[in-house]
């Protein structure tokens, strides 16, 4: 079952409330998407904690209902 970019864009402001979102459909099959995501919730953090913060958003759909995103996340700018 695919899924929509509405529902992944809810799952991430639920999250990441204060975050500047962008979702591109890079397939248009519903699986593969590209997130661009500013919060402040990544300052400090690595990459790798920034997309394991999106992962954890995302509550088990990765891999699921998402097959593909690529993520390109940072935090907030002032």
């Amino acid at each position: 079952m695919a899924m929509r970019p509405e529902e992944l864009e809810t799952m991430l402001r639920e999250a990441f409330a204060d975050a500047d979102i962008r979702i591109e459909d890079l397939a248009g099959d519903g699986d593969h998407y590209r997130a661009v995501i500013r919060s402040a919730a990544f300052a400090g953090k690595s990459r790798v904690a920034q997309h394991q913060m999106v992962y954890a958003a995302l509550k088990g759909k990765m891999g699921a209902d998402l097959h593909a995103l690529a993520l390109d996340t940072g935090p907030k700018p002032a």
